[in-house]
């Protein structure tokens, strides 16, 4: 090793630690969760710190997994991005075989000995996948025997152009991902295609029909949230359970898991409603509206997974700032979790705070995205587009007081705990 190359290694293992990470999810033809392509930006800046974004990549490698992979991806598989240097390189070995996929990029150059890696690889239980595919280029064509998926960026690609690509794809038998997905009819357009997995925004983007109501379940729950909130007495909040089965049944089991170590088994929702308390009930009536809303395993709503993960980072942002300061905190978690109830209801955030009382620091951050629970709320969007939204990570940072590793360690203690709502059964 050179004494320039070792000069490079240090200076990238120095930063190594001072990174972005952003996570994006990959969803069935169900719409069910089941990947997420995990993105990482340097954050360090000024020309002594330049190191590109895939070698920050190979460094992180070895951070996340200290971290542990599964706190970050859950049970959920996790793309990542390699260039020919980290695909010959031995920082693969740091991650696990069943639970990445490797992502090689477009600006891979197939050669003898790339062709030779990926099949050493391959025999060792990694998949790969083929990233940005626009055309059936010679590099693509060499490449497909050893791939598993395929994926397509359709942003701006012409229509004849998809149909064309994405009938000679599945003709070779791989599984294709739509990504840069943004639109509702963007998703039927790929859904119809055949492509079986996607990736893109467009699920929580709100779908706003005109006359549409709160089904039955949810008036239920956003009546009771509207009564915690509004402090009414626990007898009036345990009339509204009453008169939902359902509500009552998962209330007394919530009850009785929280109670496990005292020795008491509850069968009345009175009871369940003194053991849960009126905080944990809230949080519990916010995860229950996304969980319920959708068909088959509401727990792997990406919805609820993207929600879950903003409340719980905004909740921890607030604690590490301001700690003991219980209420700001239960705000902010409010104000994370209920900023995608307008995509859950297929509503205007306008609408949905009709039905709803919040603080008016709440609302503020949720109309117009204002004041310090604004400023976090923005923090998670942005770290939530990466890609396209990076440089205006590091200036929000700086707005909320959190140091790159912060934020690194509070988005993994909020992964963890998003992932443990999903897992549960």
């Amino acid at each position: 090793m050179t004494s320039e190359t070792s000069h490079s290694n240090a200076a990238i293992m120095q930063h190594s630690r001072e990174f972005f990470l952003g996570r994006q999810p990959i969803l069935s033809r169900a719409q069910q969760l089941v990947a997420y392509e995990l993105l990482f930006r340097g954050a360090a800046s000024g020309p002594a710190c330049v190191i590109d974004d895939v070698a920050a990549t190979a460094t992180v490698m070895a951070h996340v997994s200290e971290l542990g992979l599964e706190n970050v991806v859950g049970d959920s598989l996790g793309f990542v991005n390699i260039d020919a240097t980290v695909l010959m390189s031995d920082f693969i070995g740091f991650l696990p075989p069943d639970k990445v996929v490797l992502e090689i990029l477009e600006t891979v150059k197939v050669t003898p000995q790339i062709i030779e890696r990926i099949k050493e690889l391959g025999q060792a239980g990694y998949c790969f996948a083929l990233d940005d595919v626009v055309i059936q280029s010679e590099d693509v064509r060499q490449l497909l025997p050893w791939v598993q998926y395929i994926k397509i960026d359709i942003m701006g690609m012409p229509s004849h152009t998809l149909h064309g690509l994405a009938r000679q794809l599945r003709l070779e038998g791989k599984k294709l991902l739509a990504e840069k997905v943004e639109t509702h009819e963007e998703f039927q357009t790929c859904l119809d295609l055949g492509f079986d997995y996607f990736q893109g925004y467009y699920f929580a983007r709100p779908l706003v029909l005109s006359g549409k109501k709160l089904s039955p379940s949810q008036m239920a729950i956003v009546q009771l949230m509207s009564q915690i909130i509004a402090d009414e007495d626990s007898t009036v909040l345990e009339h509204t359970i009453k008169r939902d089965v359902s509500l009552s049944l998962n209330l007394i089991r919530l009850a009785n898991t929280a109670a496990v170590g005292a020795g008491r088994h509850i069968e009345s929702i009175g009871q369940a409603l003194m053991v849960v308390g009126r905080v944990q009930l809230q949080r519990w009536l916010q995860i229950l509206l996304y969980a319920g809303s959708s068909d088959g395993d509401g727990l792997k709503s990406p919805l609820l997974g993207l929600a879950t993960t903003r409340g719980k980072l905004l909740e921890l942002i607030t604690q590490k700032r301001y700690p003991g300061e219980r209420s700001l905190s239960e705000k902010s978690f409010t104000v994370g979790i209920m900023s995608l109830m307008d995509a859950l209801f297929g509503l205007s955030m306008e609408q949905v705070l009709e039905h709803l009382i919040v603080a008016p620091e709440v609302r503020d951050a949720l109309l117009f995205r204002r004041g310090e629970f604004g400023d976090m709320l923005k923090l998670a969007e942005y770290i939530e587009r990466l890609e396209q939204a990076g440089p205006l990570v590091s200036p929000t940072l700086q707005k909320v007081g959190l140091s790159a590793q912060d934020l690194a360690e509070i988005q993994v203690q909020a992964f963890r705990w998003a992932n443990s709502i999903s897992d549960a059964s």
